[in-house]
């Protein structure tokens, strides 16, 4: 959405996309979050900025640490391990200064010694504000894992991952240039009580009464007998079938499912069920029966999408006068905002807009303010909340939004009067901004 003004007080929007981009260099190493715990190990990183950046890879170093929640397991413990890098090897290359809470970080752990294998981690979308040109801020990730061998297990950081949701989703992927990075970390692990490592998928999660349901089975006991069940919430159901696990304790089979009351299938080992020796219960839902002499009628909603409209894209301020400057006032034109996805998700819309320049020079984005107001149409699940008054500015500013909820939705109107400070003496003549809304 473009926005200029004109001495005659004609003003003109047009469509602009902005970007945020990263890109990456060889330090910035911030201070580790307190309570952290682990060794800080520097290693070196391969990264690739967003395309849009037209930023080279550039390789650079990292300095993170991995702490675990428990040093001294036993197998068959789950073990929740965090893994924070203290100073990426990426940085903001713009002026434009990022909004909080736009970052979400991912990753893995990989893991040495007695146990190996990769832990996939995962940050909260959560960051401070960071400036134009600055490091990004330290980050923290979090996974667990089950500890099923004995021994020494080594937690070293590994590949990971920034992606940012602003005007544009965009990912910055890091990788470890000389796998494995150092170790952070070392746990001893000590015998424990053995890990059941059974497991079940069906082939459907639902049917009608009488349908067969095909289940499939890992990690059971090589050639073993296994019991197919139905349940019903703790109790098991009338419906068995019975197979026998192959060379590598793996099975296919089948089980007729006619007990409406089931709530999932498990499959176990032995005359009963055991948790320790069986997998499940696995998720299965039975069709209500139709009665005699009736039809069953079926019917489905389809989601939609988020989306928003204008009712037009050329805004004329009112003038002020050589000398005197002021309050150059307008409205924004309504915007209506759909939201038609039916999911729990709540929405955002925010602005932000550039200097007005002119042949005189420049007038500050920051001088533009705006009151917002917004409006749900009746019926909407959500109700519309609108931004406080105040500065727009090029970082921006939100202008309305609903909030998360159960099930979300509905359709909204958004206004908002503008008034752009003038100052006094700025020289004649039009001067053009350019106002950008993004709906998330």
């Amino acid at each position: 959405m473009g926005l200029t003004t004109r001495r005659s007080g004609r003003w003109r929007w047009a469509s602009l996309l902005g970007a945020t981009a990263l890109a990456v260099s060889a330090g910035g190493a911030l201070a580790c979050p307190a309570g952290a715990a682990g060794t800080d190990v520097d290693f070196a990183t391969h990264c690739i900025p967003p395309a849009i950046a037209g930023l080279p890879p550039i390789d650079g170093t990292t300095t993170a640490t991995v702490s675990a929640d428990n040093t001294s397991p036993k197998v068959g413990d789950t073990v929740t391990v965090t893994y924070t890098v203290v100073g990426a090897a990426a940085s903001n290359p713009t002026d434009l200064a990022l909004p909080a809470d736009i970052m979400t970080p991912t990753g893995k752990v990989t893991l040495g010694g007695a146990q190996s294998g990769d832990i996939t981690v995962a940050g909260p979308k959560k960051n401070p504000p960071v400036p134009g040109k600055a490091a990004f801020p330290s980050f923290s990730m979090t996974g667990t894992f089950t500890v099923t061998k004995a021994g020494k297990i080594t937690l070293a950081p590994g590949d990971y991952n920034i992606h940012t949701s602003y005007i544009m989703e965009l990912d910055t992927p890091c990788t470890v240039t000389n796998p494995p990075a150092p170790a952070s970390e070392t746990i001893t692990a000590t015998a424990g009580a053995p890990v059941n490592t059974r497991a079940i998928t069906l082939g459907s999660a639902t049917g009608d009464p009488g349908a067969t349901v095909r289940v499939s089975g890992t990690g059971f006991t090589p050639g073993a007998a296994v019991t197919l069940a139905g349940r019903s919430g703790t109790s098991q159901t009338g419906d068995t079938a019975s197979v026998s696990a192959d060379g590598q304790g793996s099975f296919s089979g089948s089980l007729v499912v006619n007990d409406a009351s089931t709530t999932g299938i498990v499959a176990y080992e032995g005359g009963s069920w055991n948790a320790d020796t069986g997998a499940g219960p696995a998720a299965y839902v039975v069709n209500a029966p139709v009665p005699p002499g009736s039809q069953k009628l079926t019917t489905s909603v389809t989601a939609g999408t988020l989306a928003m409209t204008q009712a037009g894209d050329s805004v004329a301020l009112s003038g002020v006068d050589f000398g005197r400057g002021g309050a150059s006032t307008g409205a924004l034109w309504t915007v209506t905002v759909k939201d038609f996805r039916g999911g729990p998700a709540g929405w955002s819309l925010t602005g932000r807009v550039t200097d007005f320049t002119g042949p005189g020079g420049r007038i500050g984005a920051d001088r533009l303010s705006w009151t917002p107001s917004c409006a749900s149409k009746a019926g909407s699940p959500s109700t519309c909340t609108a931004g406080s008054a105040g500065p727009v500015g090029s970082s921006g500013a939100t202008l309305a939004g609903t909030p998360d909820g159960t099930l979300t939705g509905g359709e909204f109107t958004v206004n908002a009067g503008l008034s752009l400070d003038v100052p006094a003496f700025t020289p004649p003549g039009g001067y053009s901004g350019v106002l950008t809304l993004t709906l998330s």
